[in-house]
Formats: structure tokens, C-alpha cells, sequence
């Protein structure tokens, strides 16, 4: 099986300016997913989808091959999915035959190769058409309040009685990385995905969120 990772980078970033190669503890943030890539050795190839020149040098500094992405995709209003069919476009027309794609995020510093070998277990044991590591809600989200104007309701108020413990786990994203096949992408129906700890994941947004992921990292790698 052949499996490329495409790692999408744009240029420009509003809440963080410059974020794909904003320095996180010392190292270009990117360059976290890239190494990881490289050194869970199950990738033929791992590409960083770029419009920037500077983290085009950056990416290949750090052992990545560069596929550069077009102005239309690399807008803020562009989907992960509509990233991905440009990357099956690209493959297609140069004739590059892979399996398997894994589209890993350039901000997600506490991916690891063993994060990345158990995505890809999943999507060959499921036959998925895609996974991706979800994290637990600490706190049942069918408990959730409305606060308007100072005053607090249930927004579901049938769920307001019912004790934490008795209501199902909730999920989200993680937003660490995608594997999916290569003929169904993202776009496929037959989604997996497999827990991890809020340890070991966390969407960078804002400048809080980034110091929490260093946080996280130093925790981890004491």
C-alpha cells in the first residue's frame, strides 16, 4: 500500500499571523508534523500543499517535498475537502498512483508517528473511507446552558436531571490529522475514529491555545 501525507500550509492567517511557521518552543511549528511524518516511516512521500514561498524553503529545510497549492484553496473559506480533492487533481495529473492519503495539520505539534500508525491501522481494519482522532468531552455536552442576558437555562432541559455518568460520551475533532483513501477522500460516508486523551492533542486558534500546547509539550516530554 502506498500512503502520501500532505501536510496543507497557507500563507495567510488571521488570528495568528504568519501560524504555520510561528516558532512553537525554539522550531518552526510545521516542522513538528513534518518529522513526525517522516519518522513513522509508513509514507512514500510527505508533501507540504503550500502558496508560500517562505514555508515552501522552511518545509523542505525540514526534509518535506513541496507541492504548491492554488489561490483559490489557500482562502480561508476553503474546506479541508476541497484542499484534498485539489491534492487527488494534482496526483491524477502527474500520474501518482497512492493508496492512501493523510492530510496532517501544520499546527499540531503533539502529533507522533505511533498517533499516525494507529490511523492508518484503523482505516485498513475498518476499510474506512476515513479517520481521525477524536478526544472525549470532559463534561456531557447534553448538559449544556444558555446564558442570555445573565440568566442561565438547559438547553435541553429533559437532559437537566439525568446524572452525568448515565448520558453518552460526546466527541470532538482533535484536528491533529485525516486518513481516507484515495478514491473517496474526505467526502466518503464510512468515517472512523478512535479516542485519544486531551493530553495529547489541542486546536491552536488563538494565543492561548498555543501556550497550552506548549504547556502540554514540555508536560509530555519532561
Amino acid at each position: 500500500m502506498s500512503n502520501l501525507a500532505i501536510i496543507p500550509a497557507r500563507g495567510g492567517s488571521k488570528r495568528i499571523p504568519r501560524k504555520n511557521i510561528k516558532l512553537f518552543l525554539g522550531k518552526p511549528i510545521i516542522a513538528y508534523s513534518i518529522e513526525a511524518c517522516l519518522e513513522s516511516h509508513i509514507f512514500d512521500e510527505v508533501m507540504v500543499f503550500t502558496d508560500d514561498l517562505e514555508i515552501a524553503e522552511i518545509a523542505k529545510s525540514y526534509g518535506a517535498k513541496v507541492l504548491m497549492r492554488s489561490e483559490k484553496n489557500a482562502k480561508d473559506y476553503a474546506t479541508l475537502a476541497e484542499v484534498m480533492d485539489e491534492v487527488k487533481e494534482i496526483c491524477l495529473s502527474k500520474n501518482w498512483i497512492f493508496n492512501n492519503l493523510c492530510c496532517v495539520l501544520a499546527t499540531a505539534p503533539l502529533i507522533t508517528p505511533d498517533l499516525l500508525k494507529k490511523g492508518l491501522d484503523s482505516l485498513m481494519k475498518n476499510q474506512a473511507d476515513s479517520v481521525r482522532p477524536l478526544v472525549r468531552f470532559s463534561y456531557p455536552i447534553q448538559r449544556a446552558q444558555r446564558l442570555n442576558e445573565g440568566k442561565v437555562t438547559f438547553i435541553n432541559e429533559h437532559n437537566k436531571n439525568i446524572r452525568s455518568q448515565d448520558l453518552e460520551p460526546s466527541f470532538f475533532d482533535s484536528g491533529m490529522f485525516y486518513w481516507m483513501q484515495f478514491n473517496s477522500g474526505l467526502r466518503g460516508k464510512n468515517r472512523y475514529g478512535f479516542e485519544i486523551s486531551e493530553m495529547e492533542s489541542q486546536d491552536i486558534d488563538t494565543l492561548d491555545d498555543w501556550r497550552k500546547a506548549e504547556w502540554k509539550y514540555q508536560l509530555i516530554h519532561l
